[in-house]
Formats: C-alpha cells, structure tokens, sequence
C-alpha cells in the first residue's frame, strides 16, 4: 500500500507520518534521503532523529538509486523525502543536470513491492506563483510530475495543511 502526504513545509506532514507508521506492521525502516549539508543540514536530521528516537524505526540513509534498495524485511517504510530524492537524482556532485522522473518514480515503485506500507512525504512546489530561473524551474517541473505520478500510484493521498490531515484520495490508513 502506497501512501502519499504532501503539503508546504513545516506543516506536520513527518509527524503524521510518524504517527501512522506505529500503527502500522513492523519491522519499521525511515529511508532518510536528505543529504546533510552544513550546520542547518545537521540540525534538520538530527531534529528528525530525535523525532523519531524510541519509535523502533531503523534508519537507512540513501540518497539515490532507490530502485536497487534492498530491504532487509517486509513492514512499514517511511520515506522522506521525495523533494530531497528528486534533487540528489537530478543534481550530480559537479552540478550536472539530468532528468530524475523515472528514476525517483521507479524507485518508489521497487520500495512499494518490499513492504506492507510505504508512507512517501514530499512537498508542494510551484503554487506559490513565483518565476524560478534555469536548474530551479526545471526541478519544480519536474518534482511536480513526479508528486502527480505517485499520486496517480497511490492508494491514499493525504494534503496536510497547519497540522490538519485532508484526504484527498482513499482514506487514511488503519
């Protein structure tokens, strides 16, 4: 089952998540796809790990290439977060863009036949009306191609808005 949250950031989308996950089977794995630079990068996973501290969640840090991913057990997984993936597939480390449609998509469907649950987090880019120049309009295009294919995948899709969970495809998960 495929489970999709989306909303604008800080909005409560990972601790809904969270929350959802311990009802879920276990084992329980956090896929963690943010790439930690600088002291904000830091603070931001170590904020996420202490979230999730006594949660039973084993933490896998993969930053792309998600199709390969081998998991070590069926369960619950929580992936977070798609904008972080889309970017790492999109950028390399010398800057070089290419188009990380199908590999985010496909990874995201690999994940989805390992597990029980895959609970997919990602944000909601280019409704806020701003004109975004080269690399940056080409990564809002394409994280929102990929947000609208995995809603298209997903059994349930869930819009957080201010803390507020608004079903907008299926229905939340027992």
């Amino acid at each position: 089952m495929l489970i999709l949250l989306t909303g604008g950031s800080a909005c409560g989308k990972s601790a809904f998540a969270e929350t959802l996950c311990m009802r879920s089977p276990a084992p329980r794995f956090y896929l963690a796809a943010m790439q930690p630079y600088g002291e904000e990068g830091a603070m931001r996973v170590e904020r996420h790990r202490a979230l999730r501290a006594g949660k039973g969640f084993e933490t896998v840090e993969r930053y792309r290439d998600y199709a390969s991913l081998k998991l070590p057990g069926r369960g619950t997984v929580l992936l977070e977060c798609i904008c972080n993936l889309t970017a790492n597939e999109m950028f390399d480390e010398d800057g070089t863009m290419t188009d990380p449609r199908e590999r985010v998509v496909e990874g995201v469907r690999a994940l989805t036949a390992q597990c029980e649950r895959l609970f997919v987090i990602t944000n909601d880019v280019g409704s806020d009306g701003m004109d975004y120049d080269g690399g940056t309009r080409e990564y809002v295009r394409a994280l929102g191609d990929i947000n609208a294919r995995l809603s298209a995948m997903a059994d349930t899709v869930i819009e957080m808005v201010a803390g507020i969970p608004i079903v907008l495809k299926g229905e939340i998960p027992e």
